[in-house]
Parts: structure tokens; C-alpha cells; sequence
């Protein structure tokens, strides 16, 4: 006979939730997951897995790199990954669509720049303050795009703008 976790039945069920969704689901030795979107023009995916202390630590992986968050529970992670797609699927209607791609994907690659720099390099202090100007600079620019933009997605609150 057959004796199923209480976990491993809402990980099952979590699955099932991300293939309603159109989404392909690879699992890595039951600890890690790649979700697959491919559909309506959209190509995203993502990593989850489980840590030590039982959380999980999702990422997007594909159209660029990003840190979601860390979650309790699976069904944290299910949700937040279809809030994200549906965020996508909006976006995706706007003509800068591929322009935002883009932008976010230099931005990456800034930070792993910025990363080679500081573990490789001997900065001067001026150089420092220069890139903390600069960073300063983009932040405050985002700031003041995002005030004088208009908002088009209300179903979740944005987490940076706290």
C-alpha cells in the first residue's frame, strides 16, 4: 500500500495547477523544478527549490535572470509564478515590450559587471562614489518614470515601490 505525504499530495497538486496553466514542469532529483511557459508569444521560465529549512527560493530564469523571493509553501510559489505570468501577458500588449526585455537584460549583465569589477579589481574611492552617483541616478529615474506614468496592472502590488 501506498502512503502519500501530505506534502508530496499538494506538490502533486501544485504541478497539475502549472500544467492547467499551458506550463511544462521538469523536476531535478525532487528538490528542484523548471517551470516552462511557452505560449501566446511569451517565453518565460522558471527555477524553484526547496532549501534546507523547508522554503523555497523561486527565480525567473528566462527571459532574463531574477530573484522572486523566497516562499513557505509551494502553493506561495504557484501563485507567484502565475501572478508573474499574468503580469507578463499584460505587458507583452505594450509596443516598448521588447525594448523593457532588453533594458532588463543589460541591467543584469550590469550587475554581474559591477561583480567582476569589485572581486577582481582594485577600485579607487573615486570611482566609487562615481558609480554610486550613477546607480543613485537610475534609481531616481525609474522613480520618476514610474510617477508620472500611468499604472495598467492592479492585480498585485509592486514589491519594489514599497
Amino acid at each position: 500500500m501506498t502512503i502519500f505525504s501530505s506534502r508530496l499530495l499538494r506538490h502533486k497538486f501544485c504541478i497539475e495547477e502549472l500544467k492547467k496553466i499551458g506550463a511544462e514542469v521538469m523536476e531535478i532529483e525532487g528538490i528542484m523544478f523548471i517551470v516552462k511557459y511557452h505560449k501566446d508569444n511569451l517565453h518565460i521560465e522558471y527555477l524553484y527549490h526547496i532549501n534546507p529549512d523547508n522554503s523555497y527560493l523561486l527565480e525567473r530564469i528566462k527571459p532574463y535572470s531574477l530573484v522572486i523571493d523566497e516562499y513557505l509553501t509551494e502553493e506561495d510559489v504557484i501563485t507567484a509564478i502565475q501572478n508573474d505570468l499574468d503580469q507578463f501577458k499584460n505587458a507583452r500588449k505594450s509596443k516598448n515590450f521588447n525594448d523593457f526585455v532588453s533594458i532588463d537584460k543589460n541591467l543584469t549583465k550590469i550587475v554581474r559587471y559591477f561583480e567582476d569589477l569589485y572581486l577582481y579589481y582594485n577600485i579607487d574611492k573615486n570611482d566609487i562614489a562615481f558609480l554610486k552617483k550613477e546607480v543613485n541616478n537610475m534609481v531616481n529615474a525609474i522613480m520618476e518614470i514610474k510617477n508620472r506614468s500611468k499604472r495598467v496592472y492592479h492585480k498585485t502590488e509592486p514589491q519594489s515601490f514599497k
